[in-house]
């Protein structure tokens, strides 16, 4: 049966008993209801630290796996703070120049500590809007014309295809649609045997 939570101790000591009487791993842990490679675990720890060995250890690690020696980080933020127009590549750089004995961190690193510290300006994200053709004012039909790629979608044999349609502005009369393999422009205008559209 396996083991309550309450007891888990209790449950530790007596298995622990029971091997010291001579009784037989896999025997133990078929009976406990445990695998063999968490019974030699249990026997393990008791040997090594005693009964206190049989209490539930932190599963924290020890150290977290960027976390770096306080020095460095007071390091990078004083080199910050003395060079305010400095970025992380360069004070990277000073470190590694300044203790060339101790693991330099990486860049993102150096960045993250700037970060935590308040002494990284966040930049707004820049947005390339992208900014059409303006329209001439098409009042009758035939007067404008309009080409557009429809989205694309895939064929049967993995292929994509890319619809161009051409309608009128005025009256939106679908003049043409050509399934082509590609969005390149001169696909687009009737060469390289494209849409013969253009020539009517």
């Amino acid at each position: 049966m396996p083991w309550k939570e309450c007891h888990i101790v209790e449950e530790r000591l007596r298995f622990i008993a029971r091997l010291l009487d001579g009784e037989k791993m896999a025997g133990l842990c078929r009976e406990f209801g445990i695998s063999r490679k968490t019974g030699y675990k249990i026997f393990k720890r008791y040997k090594d630290c005693g009964i206190d060995g049989l209490t539930d250890r932190s599963r924290r690690p020890y150290r977290q796996a960027n976390q770096l020696p306080m020095q460095i980080e007071k390091q990078i933020v004083r080199q910050k703070r003395e060079r305010p127009s400095w970025g992380a590549p360069k004070i990277r750089e000073k470190l590694r120049r300044l203790y060339p004995d101790v693991h330099t961190p990486a860049v993102s690193t150096v960045h993250a500590v700037l970060d935590r510290h308040g002494l990284v300006k966040r930049r707004g994200r820049r947005r390339n809007k992208a900014k059409g053709t303006a329209l001439s004012p098409g009042g009758q039909p035939n007067d404008l014309w309009c080409a557009d790629y429809k989205g694309e979608f895939k064929l049967a044999d993995k292929r994509y295809c890319y619809p161009l349609t051409i309608s009128d502005h005025a009256s939106r009369y679908l003049i043409a649609c050509e399934a082509l393999h590609t969005t390149k422009e001169t696909y687009a205008f009737g060469e390289c045997g494209g849409p013969h559209w253009r020539n009517t």
